[in-house]
C-alpha cells in the first residue's frame, strides 16, 4: 500500500503544478509520467511479472516485463524532464527510446549481479531471483550474452545522446554508469 500512496501522491504534486503553472509543459510531462505508470506501462509490466511468478516464460515476455516496469519508469522520467526542458517532440521522443534502452540494460545488468555479485556490494539480498524462480536473461541466455545485450542497449542510447549533442553528455555519462556498472 505504501507503493500505492506514493504513486498517488506523485500524480497530486503534478496535478498541483499543472493546476498551479498551466501549460503544455506540465501537462505534457504529467501525462508522460502518468502513462509510464500506469496500464500502459509499469502497471501492466508488473501484472505480467505477478502472473508468471515461478513460472517459465519465453523471452518476448521477459522483454515485455522489463519495457513495462523499470524502462517505462525511466522512459517517462527522461521525457517529462525533455518536455519540461522545452524539447521538440522529436527530441522528447529521443529522450524516451534512450529511457527504454537503458531501463533494459538496467534490469539485465541489474538480473546479472543477482548472480555475480555480493550482498555487501550490491547492498541487497542476492540470488533472490533463482530463489522467487524467476525467469531473468541470465537463465535463458547465460551471463555472458545477457551482457552483450546490455551492452548494445547501451551503446544504442549512448548513441542517442551522441546525436543530440553536447547538452548530452551528463546523460551519456549517466547511461554508461548505470548501465555497465559491476555493483
Amino acid at each position: 500500500l505504501a507503493g500505492d500512496g506514493l504513486l498517488h501522491h506523485a500524480m497530486e504534486v503534478m496535478a498541483d503544478a499543472c493546476y498551479n503553472n498551466p501549460s503544455k509543459k506540465t501537462t505534457g510531462a504529467m501525462q508522460a509520467i502518468a502513462h509510464g505508470a500506469g496500464v500502459h506501462g509499469m502497471l501492466i509490466g508488473q501484472v505480467v511479472d505477478v502472473f508468471y511468478e515461478g513460472k517459465p516464460l519465453e523471452a518476448n515476455i521477459l522483454e515485455f516485463i522489463h519495457i513495462n516496469k523499470t524502462a517505462a519508469m525511466i522512459r517517462a522520467s527522461l521525457k517529462a524532464g525533455a518536455i519540461l526542458g522545452g524539447a521538440t517532440d522529436a527530441v522528447a521522443e529521443s529522450f524516451a527510446l534512450a529511457g527504454e534502452k537503458i531501463g533494459v540494460a538496467f534490469q539485465i545488468l541489474d538480473d546479472i549481479l543477482d548472480v555475480t555479485s555480493t550482498m555487501e556490494e550490491l547492498g541487497k539480498p542476492i540470488h533472490s531471483d533463482e530463489r522467487n524462480e524467476k525467469t531473468t536473461y541470465v537463465t535463458l541466455y547465460g551471463i555472458e550474452k545477457s551482457r552483450e545485450i546490455a551492452c548494445k542497449l547501451s551503446d544504442e542510447a549512448i548513441s542517442i545522446w551522441n546525436e543530440l549533442g553536447e547538452g548530452s553528455i551528463f546523460l551519456k555519462d549517466l547511461t554508461e554508469y548505470l548501465t555497465k556498472r559491476t555493483f
